[in-house]
């Protein structure tokens, strides 16, 4: 199988070949696939770069609830569409369930303490005509959050509250707000889910199958181990999920696509002209595999890294060591964003031309008019990329 027409067609479903100019960025996420967050600038990059959606235009979305950010898949945060902000909470839902187990055993935690608490927090909000932080929770439910002492701390759970406010969470009965309204940032309120999205999806292997249809819509041909990893599924549970979907198998490997797909793949043409864009590190490019080698050239693997030490390489990375230049489905080139000098600093992996010139000045005009930083996830600085940012300024 041709290495480049595998690569341009990860890059046309993901639809970074213009394809889906402006689309809303619910439409995006449908047909692309959920958004990883983190606190960083990724969905914002993602959509620009898809879509041309400015910042304004997706963070009224998102207060109009066509897009929210979402616990989901193996219980991390996604952007998700509104279409499956249920499905999303379902398959989500081991996690908080997971931590609760954890707190039971370990720090003496009990279901019914929790779920005590999460009737006051849920009166709590109800009475309650704006978002509330989790400070201002914690004072209003007074002793009915506990403080979980020294061995709380030490497992990162130091009172009951956020046990309460996961599960309140997957249960759909609350929901996380962006004290400024944007997705860079992980500062929040809650606020009550009414209606609720939950309650016609309660089978778990109904939502499954429904998780990998999306997914191998968005990501193949993938492998029962890229699904895996996206899922967090065990290996069970994925090849039960995936029993009902009509997929087959891409020759001479272990990738799988939907039967529907396959005719469009067999008479689809790598593109002859370069189709640049600029994306975060966890871009669904990457993150939807999560395997660096599949989008790297054999001459940029040894590649060093920015800001790393002696040695490291790009291709032993298990993810982008910076923001991402993608060209038809390649991994072309890194990029950060300067706050010193408000411009877009890059190392691109060949000969540039007059249309990644173009590419990169949409992007800086992006960055620093509507975000003012492109950060990688939220504890990311200016201080901390500082070692990033002079390599790729001063590198080969």
């Amino acid at each position: 199988m041709a290495t480049d027409k595998l690569r341009a067609w990860w890059a046309h479903r993901q639809g970074l070949d213009g394809s889906l100019h402006g689309a809303s960025a619910a439409d995006v996420l449908e047909r692309t696939g959920w958004m990883r967050s983190i606190g960083g600038s990724a969905p914002y990059l993602g959509l620009f770069a898809r879509a041309r959606l400015d910042r304004e235009t997706v963070d009224a979305d998102v207060a109009r609830l066509a897009i929210h950010e979402l616990p989901s898949a193996r219980g991390c945060t996604y952007v998700l569409p509104s279409a499956d902000f249920e499905l999303g909470l379902t398959v989500g839902a081991g996690a908080p369930a997971g931590e609760l187990a954890a707190a039971e055993k370990y720090l003496g935690v009990t279901q019914a303490e929790i779920e005590q608490l999460c009737v006051t927090v849920a009166d709590l909000l109800d009475a309650s005509t704006e978002p509330l932080d989790p400070a201002a929770i914690k004072d209003a439910a007074g002793t009915a959050v506990r403080n979980l002492g020294e061995a709380g701390r030490k497992r990162g759970t130091t009172t009951t509250l956020p046990l309460a406010l996961g599960l309140l969470q997957v249960r759909g009965d609350i929901r996380r707000v962006p004290v400024n309204g944007r997705l860079d940032q992980q500062r929040y309120g809650y606020v009550r889910w009414t209606p609720s999205p939950r309650g016609g999806l309660s089978d778990m292997d109904t939502a499954q199958t429904e998780l990998a249809r999306r997914y191998f819509s968005w990501a193949a041909p993938a492998s029962l181990k890229h699904f895996r990893w996206f899922s967090g599924f065990t290996a069970a549970n994925a090849k039960k999920a995936v029993a009902p979907l009509d997929l087959v198998p891409l020759e001479g490997t272990e990738l799988l696509m939907p039967k529907e797909l396959a005719d469009e793949f067999a008479g689809f043409a790598a593109p002859s002209k370069p189709s640049y864009a600029l994306l975060a590190g966890v871009d669904g490019i990457h993150l939807l595999h999560r395997e660096m080698s599949r989008l790297l050239d054999d001459a940029d693997v040894e590649r060093p890294i920015p800001g790393g030490r002696a040695g490291e390489t790009l291709g032993g990375q298990a993810d982008p060591p910076s923001h991402l230049i993608v060209d038809r489905g390649r991994f072309a080139g890194l990029w950060e964003f300067d706050t010193e000098t408000n411009k877009i600093v890059y190392r691109f992996f060949g000969d540039e031309d007059a249309a990644l010139r173009e590419t990169v000045a949409e992007t800086l005009e992006f960055v620093r008019d509507q975000l003012g930083d492109a950060r990688s996830f939220s504890l990311d600085s200016p201080k901390s990329r500082a070692s990033r940012v002079a390599d790729l300024r001063n590198g080969p």
